[in-house]
């Protein structure tokens, strides 16, 4: 194969890479903000931070990977890599975790019954 085409294809394989550790930091965003309530200002202001680490995380993976030319490929190889961690792993902890939250608050409530009694 031609060596150009391996570094595309290892550039398309890093963008999906980035992708799955991208989705993994919103994820972990994500279960903070069901744990811990956030005022729609401040949520917001996450989101935006996020986005911008985002934007630089995927810029520095075409900067590093081919001079900073924008290629559709890698982009959707992102696009791609968040999507599958998403469908797969994110949605499937956060159903988990709020079955837990609202198990433990049953149970909490049970207790401050027994104890207000």
């Amino acid at each position: 194969m031609d060596e150009h085409i391996i570094e595309e294809l290892y550039l398309a394989g890093a963008g999906f890479a980035a992708g799955l550790r991208l989705m993994a930091v919103y994820g972990g965003l994500r279960i903070l903000r069901l744990f811990v309530p956030h005022h729609p200002f401040l949520a917001g202001a996450e989101d935006f931070a996020y986005w911008i680490f985002s934007g630089f995380t995927v810029f520095g993976l075409l900067y590093r990977g081919n001079g900073g030319i924008v290629r559709g490929y890698v982009i959707a190889a992102t696009a791609a890599g968040m999507l599958l961690a998403d469908k797969l792993v994110v949605r499937n902890v956060l159903r988990v975790l709020q079955k837990w939250k609202k198990s433990l608050k049953m149970k909490f409530n049970k207790q401050k019954k027994l104890v207000s009694k």
